[in-house]
């Protein structure tokens, strides 16, 4: 079996610099900005309760969203592949992480709940068996040492 690689880079730039950098722990910004070659900018902070800005994202917000966003690009796949047609995908995906008292953290769980809406009324049973195959294909999953959820719903059109 061969094994392939995929390289990926991005662009991070702290713009928190408030006039005298990081001199004082409560005189800075943590925004910053997010980009990869000739996709949009996302704009990021620290989450609220460690000083962050609560109109950007942080880097819970996108780790989050990425185990939601690589569940449903696998799943939306797999459903091609057993001519299933998926007319509408949301999940709204909740993050549990714990802070340590030294103030380090870690993510205890994540749990998805997708919603998904599908033409085939046959083929529920299926759905449902493909959201598990989606996790274990999942390169977000397979990458972290905590467990991920998956509380699916499925509605016919």
């Amino acid at each position: 079996m061969s094994v392939k690689e995929h390289g990926y880079t991005v662009n991070l730039k702290w713009t928190g610099n408030l006039g005298a950098g990081t001199k004082k722990y409560s005189g800075y910004s943590r925004d910053h900005e997010i980009q990869a070659n000739g996709k949009p900018l996302i704009l990021g902070s620290s989450d609220p309760s460690f000083r962050g800005d609560p109109t950007k994202y942080n880097p819970e917000d996108l780790f989050v969203s990425t185990l939601s966003s690589c569940h449903m690009l696998w799943f939306l796949h797999l459903c091609t592949v057993n001519k299933i047609t998926v007319v509408a995908y949301e999940d709204n995906p909740r993050g549990i992480m714990i802070e340590d008292e030294k103030g380090s953290g870690r993510f205890k769980s994540v749990t998805l709940f997708p919603s998904v809406v599908i033409k085939e009324k046959e083929k529920v049973a299926l759905v449902n068996q493909l959201h598990h195959q989606a996790h274990e294909y999942c390169f977000i999953a397979n990458s972290v040492n905590f467990e991920v959820l998956c509380e699916p719903m499925t509605t016919i059109q």
